[in-house]
């Protein structure tokens, strides 16, 4: 019988329904065996990216720190982030930009590191469309999803590549609907997270699909990272710590073993994709991190680009320093 990491943490759950706790009022909590439990709540369900956090469970790592971890399905980073602000999970792993919209409406949390350093922000089309540059685009119609970053960002990502906006035709789609609305031909190219969608979508059609990545032609944003609430941060900064060590070990080493990693996700994830997506996903995944020291360390002027490009061009109000949306020490730990 597979075991997932729903069941892993079955008898927490049924402690925390018998004595009416729920949300972040369980963080922390501590087990008879002197661990903490505690939840990460992904942006979505789990995909290739994810994978680490499995590999990083099933090796140990989480529970050498002292945690026992439950890892749960997202709905889209906007959600995730509101999850983490209202206390009903304790960490969070959403997409930098999306983070960056919610820190300015006034949602109490925090990145603890970016760990996609390339965002994988991409226009995805069938590799038949023979699209080279941005500028094959002219004249195609494109799916996105309005309010997402991409969505905000593509006219001036077009512009930065000699488009004009009226150039290219901009249809609005539902982001549970982009892979269908693309494999049954009804736009020619789509807005999304390549490493996720690409793998998936040729494993559907049995078409090549090919990407343009913002971050190639002059748009980089900086993608997933883990984030936490700043109360849960003021209130247990040792877990924060303990938590982001082993998430850092997690991805190090998956990024040495991804067989290993997709093994690990393949036992204990629920609703994951077959197992040679899954490795597509990772292997995509895996040269987003960046090189330059440990997953999730981060630097001022990268922050400060994707928050620049947030304010030009997707309504960031009052932007502020990097340090309004980042606490660089987690990541950075000694």
């Amino acid at each position: 019988m597979k075991r997932t990491a729903t069941t892993i943490l079955a008898t927490a759950a049924l402690l925390l329904a018998a004595t009416g706790c729920g949300g972040n009022d369980s963080a922390g909590e501590t087990g008879a065996d002197g661990s903490k439990q505690v939840t990460l709540t992904l942006n979505w369900v789990p995909y290739g990216e994810h994978a680490p956090f499995y590999y990083g469970l099933q090796k140990g790592y989480y529970s050498a720190e002292g945690i026992e971890l439950k890892i749960l399905p997202g709905n889209g980073s906007g959600n995730t982030v509101k999850q983490v602000a209202q206390k009903q999970t304790d960490f969070g792993w959403a997409d930098s930009p999306v983070l960056l919209k919610s820190v300015a409406s006034g949602m109490p949390v925090r990145s603890l590191g970016a760990y996609l350093e390339k965002g994988p922000s991409s226009v995805e089309f069938f590799t038949e469309e023979n699209i080279k540059t941005p500028a094959d685009l002219k004249g195609k119609t494109v799916g996105g999803t309005p309010g997402d970053a991409l969505y905000a960002t593509f006219p001036a990502w077009l512009e930065k590549n000699g488009l004009k906006k009226d150039d290219v035709k901009v249809v609005n789609v539902d982001a549970a609907g982009k892979i269908a609305a693309l494999a049954e031909g009804k736009v020619d190219a789509i807005m999304g997270f390549f490493h996720d969608q690409a793998p998936t979508i040729e494993s559907k059609t049995g078409k090549k699909v090919d990407v343009l990545l913002f971050a190639d032609y002059g748009m980089n944003l900086l993608g997933t990272g883990l984030i936490a609430n700043t109360q849960t941060l003021q209130k247990d900064p040792e877990l924060a710590r303990k938590f982001v060590r082993a998430t850092q070990k997690s991805w190090a080493e998956a990024a040495r073993d991804p067989a290993g990693a997709v093994s690990a996700m393949t036992a204990l994830a629920e609703n994951e994709p077959a197992p040679e997506v899954l490795t597509k996903q990772l292997t995509l995944n895996l040269p987003l991190i960046g090189a330059d020291g440990p997953p999730g360390v981060n630097t001022e002027a990268q922050w400060s680009e994707t928050i620049d490009l947030m304010s030009r061009y997707a309504e960031l109000k009052d932007p502020g320093a990097p340090n309004a949306y980042w606490d660089a020490s987690y990541a950075a730990q000694g």
